[in-house]
């Protein structure tokens, strides 16, 4: 097949593909080799690679609106309050289920695989799985810490043990920097809700 057949096929594919309704999920990118043959990715693998069609990003609020509910679910089970997961998600991940941190931190709070395993989440790129364990392992620093948000906050970000350690917040810039975000988040979700 050509590579203008190529490209036909690959647009009415596409097409019928946001016809039927089914979401895209990526970022398309394109390469012309040279024998004039289009290569197709959604992950930009290769320098050649240029971006051939972005997928539409939700923002934070409307993703704020998706997860309203699950949110408000897990603060009512775990007991803390909805503008504080919110402003969790919004300091670990801006609201991408998706996010992966570069110390292996995954989905919507960032958790780590061992969190993630203690606070029986299966899949941590599950939106509902992932607030759940992330509000329910919030939960257990904020009694472990008598309801200190800055300690439970720092201990989220840098280990318990850290903070006990160092009777305070631990002397790391991200960690002081991800304690400030946060409690700043949270005082502007909570002005929102009144």
């Amino acid at each position: 097949m050509s590579g203008r057949g190529l490209v036909r096929l690959f647009v009415v594919g596409l097409g019928l593909l946001l016809w039927t309704g089914y979401p895209v999920s990526a970022d398309v990118y394109r390469y012309v080799d040279k024998n004039g043959v289009w290569h197709f990715t959604n992950i930009k693998n290769d320098s050649r690679y240029k971006i051939y069609m972005r997928t539409p990003r939700e923002t934070p609020t409307e993703y704020i609106e998706k997860y309203a509910g699950m949110i408000k679910q897990a603060s009512r089970r775990f007991g803390i309050e909805p503008s504080l997961i919110k402003a969790v998600i919004k300091a670990e991940s801006d609201f991408n289920h998706r996010a992966v941190s570069r110390k292996g931190a995954q989905g919507l709070m960032q958790l780590m695989p061992k969190t993630a395993d203690q606070m029986d989440v299966d899949n941590p790129f599950n939106p509902e799985e992932n607030i759940f364990g992330g509000a329910q392992y919030l939960s257990v620093l904020l009694k472990r810490f008598k309801n200190n948000k800055r300690l439970a906050l720092a201990a989220y970000n840098a280990g318990p043990e850290k903070v006990e350690s160092y009777r305070g917040v631990p002397p790391y810039k991200e960690t002081r920097m991800f304690v400030k975000k946060v409690l700043d988040y949270y005082r502007l979700y909570n002005q929102k809700a009144k």
